[in-house]
């Protein structure tokens, strides 16, 4: 038996060849275009959507099918991990990120989530920690696997803003394109090629950010008209140097570096994405082959906008309405192009994000701002006296993890597991913690099944998460540098984990759908959309809803 069914499944193969490589079936998309709008929280196009204009945002709610009750399964709601989920389906243990950061054991240092020193930016001499890859992705990408399926006739094109939310959404067998702050160019590495093509040397050639020299972000409506119009100068925000805290804000800037970067804390940040987003589709013919392509678009300035300003500021509020304009600028794009009918478009985002944790307070809410040195020196306090020992234990802090010095603990003749045990006692004595767990117990499953509980034991990962995973309160603050931004994101609680799914395009059908879903479940649909195989560490579910069309 076990022999006729090895015969079997090699004639079946063989059946299966010829179409592997022109393609899964021919009624395909030409196009598939994720769009990651980072920290757009999943309330936001709800709120905003009498306010949209046409074609945007609108266009996905009233057209395609719609999720209104999408939340991440993980804790660490950060951009690296969101992206990577977003991208695989998967959480820590299959894609591998442990959050933006992580400390590594092995060398005693921090690792950046796509930092790989064997690829250094194309131009530029190698440096520590200055090189990038997908190289620490360890699951592959939908975007992978439409390249596999094709027998790598498909092609995987991803562009964002920040590095990550470009290189993760491209998978192992994309190229990506972000922007660099410094020189106001979209660079790439040389993971992806050993020199840049012709049109994007002219691209960057041509300086499309410095247009936006002597140009002002001002407010696209009647300040009347705005929910937060009288929010345009709070003490707790903290823009990028000369943009400063009202409208209208200066673009320019003598600096040069100063100006480029402060260019993503403005929505002409995402104009100019999408700019260098038509290109790339027009030079290198996205969509004009025999199979499926795969663009991937990560929006980054409402993220930056919103850390800077907080989620419920005037700043925040514009920039939904702009950015509303330059979704409805690309869909006409790709209408033009293609036919809206032959694109198949997703949205979602990697994160949401919390109040300004000053704005809350002011509000009555309890909320506060973690200070990492501070509880860290508390919780080493507490372990040298419950131990009767000289020396810091705990050497490092990376959302959400202490880390601690496996040398000190060998040296205090102590058990790791004793040590995990007591430090988890010590931090849920600092306010503003929620719940924390050892990594003996994550690793052992040692956790309850309360919700909370099973989201921080999805992000934990094996060799890169510390020994003590830790949530805070509501409305605190958690980051290494307590003070660079107004408002985080970073924890388990809806404001965070709560995102828009939206499909629209080929064959969606028009839906609401109320039902319990996760952004983990996009990466499979598509797949599924396409007949093919979700990437290796996929853990999540095919969206009927959107699967529907395919089947009338």
């Amino acid at each position: 038996m076990p022999v006729r069914l090895h015969a079997l499944c090699a004639f079946l193969a063989l059946l299966l060849l010829p179409f592997a490589a022109v393609g899964v079936r021919a009624d395909q998309p030409k196009l598939v275009v994720f769009i990651t709008v980072d920290q757009l929280r999943g309330d936001m196009p709800w709120r905003f959507k009498d306010r949209f204009g046409e074609g945007g945002f609108k266009y996905l709610l009233e057209k395609g099918t719609a999720y209104t009750n999408a939340n991440y399964r993980h804790s660490t709601t950060f951009t690296a991990v969101g992206h990577a989920s977003l991208a695989t389906g998967g959480n820590a243990l299959q894609h591998g990120f442990a959050g933006n950061d992580w400390h590594d054991f092995a060398t005693g240092k921090q690792i950046y989530c796509v930092e790989d020193d064997r690829h250094n930016l194309i131009g530029k001499d190698p440096k520590a920690h200055q090189g990038v890859s997908p190289r620490n992705l360890t699951s592959s990408s939908f975007g992978d696997e439409v390249v596999l399926a094709s027998g790598g006739q498909s092609r995987v094109f991803s562009v964002s803003i920040k590095d990550r939310g470009a290189i993760l959404p491209g998978g192992h067998l994309g190229k990506a394109y972000w922007y660099s702050s410094s020189s106001g160019q979209f660079v790439t590495s040389t993971y992806y090629a050993s020199e840049y093509p012709a049109w994007v040397s002219a691209w960057n050639k041509a300086g499309h950010a410095a247009a936006y020299k002597d140009k002002k972000w001002e407010l696209l409506h009647d300040p009347s008209t705005y929910i937060f119009a009288d929010r345009d100068d709070e003490p707790w925000e903290k823009s990028y140097k000369k943009l400063g805290r009202t409208f209208p804000h200066a673009l320019g800037n003598d600096d040069a570096k100063a100006f480029n970067a402060g260019l993503r804390f403005a929505p002409m940040g995402d104009e100019l994405t999408l700019a260098f987003v038509k290109e790339l589709v027009n030079q290198e013919k996205l969509g004009s082959g025999p199979t499926t392509d795969v663009l991937a678009v990560s929006f980054s300035v409402t993220d930056y906008i919103g850390h800077a300003f907080g989620p419920d500021s005037l700043e925040a509020e514009d920039n939904l309405l702009r950015l509303d304009r330059t979704l409805a600028d690309f869909f006409s794009f790709l209408d033009g192009k293609y036919g809206l009918d032959n694109v198949l478009i997703a949205l979602s985002a990697d994160h949401g994000v919390d109040s300004v944790p000053e704005r809350a307070a002011h509000s009555g809410l309890d909320a506060g701002r973690h200070r990492p040195n501070d509880f860290i020196a508390t919780v080493n306090a507490g372990l040298k006296a419950r131990f009767k020992i000289p020396e810091d234990l705990v050497m490092v802090f990376w959302n959400p993890s202490l880390y601690l010095d496996p040398e000190a603990v060998k040296r205090a003749g102590l058990e790791i597991e004793t040590v995990e045990a007591a430090l988890r006692e010590e931090i849920l004595k600092v306010p503003g913690v929620r719940f924390a767990a050892t990594r003996t117990d994550l690793l052992k499953g040692n956790v309850t099944y309360e919700p909370m509980h099973a989201k921080l034991q999805r992000a934990f990962h094996p060799t890169r998460s510390g020994n003590v995973l830790f949530v805070q309160d509501v409305g605190w603050y958690l980051y290494p540098k307590p003070d660079e931004f107004a408002a985080m994101h970073g924890t388990p609680y809806t404001m965070d984990t709560y995102v828009p799914i939206l499909f629209a395009g080929h064959k969606i059908q028009h839906k609401i759908v109320d039902r319990e879903v996760a952004p983990e479940d996009m990466a499979s649909t598509i797949t599924t959309y396409l007949g093919i195989k979700p990437p290796t560490g996929s853990t999540g579910n095919p969206l009927v809803e959107v699967l529907e069309g395919l089947r009338n």
